[in-house]
């Protein structure tokens, strides 16, 4: 797993969560010793499945708990880099009893290996101090200051640049080579120019940043300019590498030329690449506007407390996920499912493929279990469930994020802001599986008889790519089965392996290929013969394929 975001219960006493199948209350002794039991059994389980040498886990939390999660996040994750944001997330402040109002929760980033955040592109509001140099393209001064200035510091960079003047402003003539005589002031420059040479203020001998033959190839491609004409004291600017790459990459594009050669650029479009600091105080974090109004327009008439923005989850992913299109992306504490459209949002945005897996229970609110309970009804029953979280928020309101229309079937009224802005009844180009863990029949399991069952799970270890394949109730398994708009084909009968290769011929998308056999040798000789990046076995007994632990003592 390449990311891990969760958002859990944060233990304010307002019977959110469950310790042993019992809700715990505010007045709960021991209820911050049972949070970190409840949580140090998750936090395990996660570390057990992100990429060790690449990956992040994004935690959030308020005041209530950070000072335990912290340390508890320490011990699980010894050898991560763990940094905490502030974000303000109600700006008109919470209000709490003899307490300051609440407006801002905490990010905990734990960055495992390699993770860091990335540079990507922020609105100013990111910026804690705005500068607005940082908003145009930025010329250095092309005589060096602060250290190393002298003309001995740098003897091969004291060499005049020869300008001259025009009705249009001062042109470059050309540049130079090194002096090293002390008669520099006695040269003659060449007919209707003057000589500009690296002398400070105080008239003392300094020296040029670059080379006679860097500021060549700068003047060339644009990149060096002349200041107003002041004769041998005009002022001549670069761009350093940095900003040059500004440029190149596009983020100023070149619209024109100056007189002298250097480029024009439109900035009114110019949007900062930077890394923000740990203060974040952004409009659209807001979580009213972003979870609460935006929850109301896919889902009428349906609650759920305290949504997380969604434009919030979308950034605090962004800085990770960036330049891995095709990331896996886990939260096991799903509720409304805001993770999964925010990856939604972002595959929109950049056209990656990056998969999210959404976890969660189908628990309902403790106002709505006293409620059914009195009217008779259990866990499990039909009328219980359909007001469970899963089926009654978390599906719901992903499925009308995807087809744009309401549970109801109704256009949803509104649209996306900020990042990536348009209507939401547009909806996504993207899928959703709804998978419930269930008990199968070991026997029939091991007879291969439910084929049909574990079929999804080699659809997921293929990455869940197309739609998924479901074979006929009641009817015969087929030998092979080889999904046409799916990247993986299975091999059920390895008596027909010729015509099973002969079918894949051409299959040039295929990724993985699951051949069906306990003969270690016959799966070699198999997946000897085709050319595919993934050929796994699969023994007739499927438990097998999918037994944890296979020590002494495993069952």
């Amino acid at each position: 797993v390449d990311a891990i975001y969760i958002d859990p219960p944060y233990n304010s006493g307002a019977k959110d969560w469950k310790y042993n199948n019992d809700y715990v209350e505010g007045d709960d002794l021991y209820r911050h010793s049972k949070w970190l039991a409840f949580m140090e059994r998750r936090l395990l389980l996660a570390k057990e499945l992100l990429n060790p040498a690449d990956s992040v886990l994004i935690v959030t939390i308020d005041e209530k708990e950070y000072l335990r999660l912290g340390l508890l996040l320490e011990q699980v994750f010894p050898t991560a880099r763990i940094q905490m944001i502030s974000s303000v997330i109600n700006p008109k402040g919470a209000v709490r009893a003899s307490a300051f109002g609440r407006t801002d929760e905490y990010l905990f980033f734990v960055m495992m290996g390699e993770a860091a955040p990335l540079p990507v592109p922020l609105d100013i509001e990111w910026k804690v101090v705005r500068d607005r140099r940082a908003e145009r393209l930025r010329w250095a001064e092309l005589l060096r200051a602060g250290s190393h200035t002298r003309r001995s510091d740098s003897p091969n960079q004291f060499y005049p640049v020869f300008v001259r003047n025009s009705t249009d402003g001062p042109k470059f003539d050309s540049v130079g080579e090194p002096y090293f005589g002390e008669d520099w002031a006695n040269l003659k420059p060449p007919s209707g120019t003057v000589a500009v040479w690296p002398i400070r203020s105080d008239g003392s001998e300094g020296n040029w940043q670059n080379s006679a033959l860097s500021l060549r190839r700068l003047i060339e491609k644009g990149y060096a300019r002349l200041g107003k004409w002041h004769g041998e004291n005009t002022a001549i600017t670069y761009l350093k590498r940095g900003e040059q790459k500004k440029v190149e990459s596009g983020v100023f594009p070149i619209v024109g030329r100056k007189q002298d050669n250097s480029i024009l650029v439109d900035e009114s479009e110019y949007q900062p690449v930077f890394i923000p600091g740990t203060q974040w105080r952004i409009a659209s974090h807001n979580a009213e506007q972003g979870g609460t109004n935006l929850q109301k327009l896919m889902m009428p008439g349906r609650k759920f407390p305290f949504p997380k923005s969604l434009y919030a989850v979308e950034d605090a992913l962004r800085f990770f996920v960036t330049k891995k299109p095709e990331a896996v992306i886990l939260d096991f504490f799903a509720g409304s499912g805001t993770t999964a459209h925010a990856v939604i949002r972002l595959n929109r945005q950049d056209g990656g493929r990056r998969h999210s897996i959404s976890v969660t229970n189908n628990e309902v609110a403790a106002d709505e279990d006293k409620t059914l309970r009195k009217q008779g009804l259990s866990p499990g029953a039909p009328n219980w469930e359909r007001h469970g979280i899963c089926q009654h928020i978390t599906m719901p309101r992903l499925s009308a994020a995807i087809t744009g229309t309401t549970p109801e079937g109704q256009p949803i009224k509104g649209e996306y802001k900020f990042n990536d802005a348009f209507p939401m009844a547009e909806g996504f180009p993207a899928n959703l599986e709804y998978f419930r863990l269930d008990f199968l029949d070991k026997d029939h399991v091991a007879l291969g008889r439910q084929f049909r069952e574990i079929l999804p799970i080699l659809w997921l270890r293929a990455g869940a790519v197309g739609p998924r394949p479901e074979l006929t109730k009641n009817k015969p398994i087929p030998t092979m089965l080889i999904p046409e708009h799916n990247p993986f084909a299975v091999l059920v009968e390895e008596s027909r392996f010729a015509d099973f290769a002969a079918e894949l011929e051409g299959r040039d998308d295929l990724t993985y290929v699951y051949l069906v056999t306990d003969s270690e040798e016959a799966f070699r000789e198999m997946a000897g013969q085709l050319k595919v990046p993934n050929v796994i076995q699969l023994y007739r007994d499927y438990l097998e394929n999918f037994v944890i632990n296979k020590g002494e003592g495993a069952s």
